[in-house]
C-alpha cells in the first residue's frame, strides 16, 4: 500500500533554508518518492495552517521511514527544522472499506 508524506511549514529563516532544497530532493528520489505537491504559496481555506506544503509519495510507510531515518537525511534534516515551523506525516493511502 502506498504511503504519503505531508509536510506543510512556514519558511523562519529564507537564507538558511535555501540550501534545503536542493539537497533534500536527490536523497527522496534515491527512495523511490515521487513529488506530487510542491507549493509555497499555499491558500488557507479553514483552521490555521502555513504556506509551504509538499506531498510525496512512497512505496509504502517502510520506505518512507526509511529515508526518513537515513543518514543521508539525518546530515540535512537540520537545514529544515532549524529554519522552518510546522510539521511532516506518514499516512497510508485511503482504501475504500
Amino acid at each position: 500500500m502506498s504511503a504519503y508524506m505531508i509536510v506543510n511549514y512556514e519558511i523562519t529563516n529564507h537564507e538558511a533554508y535555501e540550501a534545503y532544497p536542493p539537497a533534500v530532493v536527490p536523497t527522496l528520489l534515491a527512495h523511490g518518492a515521487e513529488f506530487l505537491v510542491a507549493d509555497y504559496k499555499s491558500e488557507m481555506v479553514e483552521n490555521e495552517a502555513s504556506n509551504v506544503t509538499v506531498v510525496v509519495k512512497f512505496e509504502n510507510k517502510e520506505t518512507a521511514h526509511a529515508w526518513y531515518n537515513s543518514e543521508e537525511y539525518q546530515k540535512i534534516v537540520h537545514l529544515r527544522t532549524d529554519n522552518t515551523e510546522g510539521f511532516i506525516i506518514f499516512t497510508d493511502e485511503f482504501k475504500m472499506p
